[in-house]
């Protein structure tokens, strides 16, 4: 089943997701609605409501990570499939590391999740270079490889965004501008 916005919200709340989380959610999932509709219109086969709901909880275990050290995608894929939210759990497990894809296959919401969520820094769409940045300044290091494991996601990240963009009518540059305004709420229910 996929979550509606009002379950997606409701989660959020029972699983008290922090404000600054919900935020982020938020503002990603504008940003992967604008890139779903897009796609849609584009012909591909692209569900704009799995994509939103995907990006809404796709840090609904962030929270309860902070605690724990656990992989958040895993705790909010693991929250998916107990909430029966199945179709979404794979876009909430794989939001930080793609595991199945295909760079010359399938448009997938899963993508768009991973790149809409590389391109908001806390609530503010940015360049995937400054969100890039970012990261390595709070994570990286090196230690034990994560500084080069950051980089690779980046890396692919860029390929995803090559594709994506190549069935789109606007470039990386508009998504901002085309995001800031985007009500999720009124787009399809």
């Amino acid at each position: 089943m996929i979550p509606s916005i009002e379950n997606c919200f409701s989660l959020m709340n029972t699983y008290e997701m922090l404000k600054n989380i919900r935020a982020h959610s938020v503002m990603v999932a504008k940003v992967a609605s604008v890139m779903a509709r897009g796609l849609k219109g584009a012909g591909l086969d692209i569900s704009v409501k799995k994509t939103i709901a995907g990006a809404l909880l796709h840090d609904i275990g962030k929270t309860s990570s902070l605690n724990s050290g656990e992989d958040h995608a895993e705790i909010g894929r693991q929250i998916c499939l107990q909430n029966n939210f199945e179709e979404i759990a794979d876009i909430v497990g794989e939001h930080i590391r793609l595991a199945n894809y295909s760079l010359n296959g399938r448009y997938s919401e899963k993508e768009i999740v991973f790149y809409a969520d590389k391109r908001v820094n806390h609530d503010k769409i940015v360049s995937l270079k400054e969100r890039l940045a970012y990261l390595i300044e709070r994570y990286g290091g090196n230690q034990d490889g994560l500084e080069d494991a950051i980089r690779m996601n980046f890396d692919l990240c860029k390929a995803v965004e090559n594709k994506l963009f190549t069935r789109l009518d606007f470039g990386p540059e508009s998504l901002a501008s085309l995001a800031e305004n985007e009500d999720i709420e009124s787009t399809l229910y």
